[in-house]
């Protein structure tokens, strides 16, 4: 009676979810029903019994699939495109799916006077009846006093919604959800960037090549610097035959430099810039800058510099390795341009940008800005780290050295990432600077007894690699020999240096033979050394002090009295009891 008396529509509403509660049975169901179970029910391992009045609501019985969302790196590089993009990342946004990258929560609507400051002063410190309550003008001004704050609280305006990742990065330093960033396809520099600065025709263009300075050979992008240098030189041959040649200009700009140590003269540190940049590919350089975005040195050159190469209608291209500075560069450039800039995601976390983004209202007239997502370099030994791994190789400080003095048949340890051994020397000694993150624990020894460093030391006193069998799945442990000179006892005058890490910096006067040990993949090259000076105190034998020396030392401590404890334990309960003897003679009277 009930079925008859209700309409259809609420009828599908009321018996949908009985659908969810019905009980199971231990028989398969026979192949003899309708089409629908099919669909719905064979792929649960116990088959349900449905009431037969449900055969007919199909569309309410059928399981939702939900279909992947279609995701692209091209951000918002066309102002035609319609699509939302995060204004801190430059990922297309959408709200349907969070298992989807540029996921983002509508922000709930507030009230325009949820900011209205309160008056919390007690009506009793008022002595007596003010005159502008007799005169009935309280209620005036209050009402005055609100519609002002209202319309100016005082603060700035809201902020602009981004994405899910974004919110973590910039409240929790951390990535919510690793596994949606494997969904988006591999940024393609060549098809979206490289195709644009190679057309001879269109807006001027102006690259930015960002490098890190305390990785400089690791971050470089030597392609980049390649093709634009074989651009400008085929589209000037053009221009200079009559021919529509649109030149790009290429700027180096070299940034974090304010984790160089403050004693290095910018004259030596630009001749060293310029010479490392010719030999990766860069021929054709415009301007060189040094650049802290963090404390805005050399930040206003900059902008004078790209305003006027790339003139009213120009685009200034942002490129550079992953966790290079780039967005931090940008957010720097419209801080100091005063213009109105939405502050871009920051993190040290490599890959922060997913999808180009189109910065307004920081140039002048229509020139304009792009941020484009970090190069991956797979020779950089950071990108195989985890995210605790790499926080430790992080360099975030200014730059110290750790100088030994060392003679043949020692090495030296740096983390469990990277080794020096000194095979042979023409000279009594050799002093070896380690240039990486004070916070990766060094060790110094005999090179005969580092064959059992790996298995005892890696992953404990020596990370990283974090944890026991971490080294293994970092790939095979390689040897590569070099042989160095120098003319000086005074400074280093060779670095042999690891993408991602750090650097070794030689100096004797004489010659040497020398082992470097790492993973295999991890590029490392020698080069002339970059910051000559070394420590007045030269570190001893063993391990660097450090908290992570001592946490694992106490760590290995505890369990040597674990197990004394315990064999002791074991040889007590093992040995059998003396029967107890009594003296009978000297009980005697």
């Amino acid at each position: 009676m009930i079925i008859r008396s209700i309409c259809s529509s609420k009828l599908k509403k009321l018996i949908f979810p009985l659908s969810l509660s019905a009980y199971t049975h231990k028989n398969p169901i026979p192949k003899s029903f309708p089409p629908i179970l099919e669909n719905v029910y064979t792929q649960n391992p116990a088959k349900t019994l449905v009431p037969p009045f449900l055969f007919s609501f199909r569309n309410y019985s059928t399981p939702i699939k939900i279909q992947s969302l279609p995701v692209s790196r091209d951000g918002n590089f066309e102002e035609s495109i319609s699509d939302v993009v995060c204004p801190g990342c430059g990922v297309k946004m959408q709200d349907s799916d969070q298992k989807q990258p540029g996921y983002f929560i509508k922000p709930c609507v507030k009230t325009p006077n949820y900011k209205t400051p309160i008056s919390k002063n007690p009506v009793a410190d008022e002595p007596e009846i003010s005159f502008s309550l007799k005169r009935g003008l309280l209620n005036e001004d209050v009402e005055h006093e609100n519609q002002e704050n209202v319309e100016n609280p005082g603060k700035k305006g809201e902020k602009p919604v981004v994405c899910a990742r974004c919110h973590s990065l910039r409240h929790y330093g951390k990535v919510k959800d690793p596994s949606v960033e494997n969904l988006l396809p591999d940024f393609d520099f060549d098809h979206t960037v490289g195709r644009r600065l190679m057309s001879s025709s269109g807006a001027r263009a102006v690259v930015l090549m960002v490098v890190d300075a305390s990785d400089f050979d690791g971050s470089f992008p030597r392609k980049v610097a390649q093709l634009v240098s074989r651009t400008i030189e085929e589209n000037s041959r053009a221009w200079k035959e009559g021919k529509s040649g649109n030149v790009p200009r290429m700027v180096l700009v070299v940034t974090k430099i304010d984790l160089l140590p403050s004693s290095l003269s910018p004259t030596r540190l630009e001749h060293w810039v310029r010479t490392r940049a010719r030999e990766g590919g860069a021929i054709k350089l415009t301007s060189v800058h040094m650049v802290s975005a963090v404390r805005d040195w050399g930040v206003k050159n900059l902008i004078d510099d790209v305003v006027g190469l790339a003139g009213p209608r120009g685009h200034i291209w942002a490129v550079g390795a992953q966790n290079a500075g780039k967005s931090t560069l940008i957010n720097a450039i419209g801080k100091c341009s005063g213009g109105n800039l939405s502050h871009l995601t920051e993190a040290p976390v490599p890959g922060t940008t997913l999808g180009i983004l189109r910065v307004e209202g920081v140039l002048p007239r229509n020139a304009k800005l792009f941020d484009t997502p970090g190069l991956l370099h797979p020779h950089q030994i950071s990108t195989r780290l985890t995210r605790d791994e790499q926080k430790l190789v992080h360099i975030s400080k200014e730059l110290k050295p750790r100088t030994y003095r060392i003679k043949v048949g020692h090495s030296v340890h740096i983390g469990g990432l990277m080794r020096l051994d000194v095979e042979e020397l023409s000279v009594d000694s050799v002093y070896v600077t380690v240039w990486a993150s004070p916070l990766i624990p060094l060790h110094m020894g005999r090179t005969e007894n580092v064959s059992t460093m790996p298995e005892e030391h890696f992953g404990r006193q020596l990370q990283p690699p974090i944890g026991e069998g971490r080294s293994e799945e970092l790939g095979k442990w390689l040897k590569r020999e070099f042989h160095v000179n120098g003319n000086m006892w005074d400074s280093s005058s060779v670095d042999i240096a690891a993408s991602g890490l750090g650097w070794f910096a030689i100096g004797l006067k004489g010659e040497a033979k020398l082992g470097v040990w790492t993973y295999d993949g991890v590029d490392v090259i020698v080069r002339n050394a970059l910051l000559p000076n070394r420590s007045y105190d030269f570190e001893v034998a063993g391990f660097t002090v450090s908290k992570i020396v001592s946490t694992a030392d106490r760590s290995s401590n505890k369990q040597r009295r674990d197990e004394k404890k315990r064999k002791l334990s074991d040889c007590t309960a093992e040995k059998p009891a003396k029967p107890s003897t009594v003296d009978v003679a000297s009980n005697t009277c």
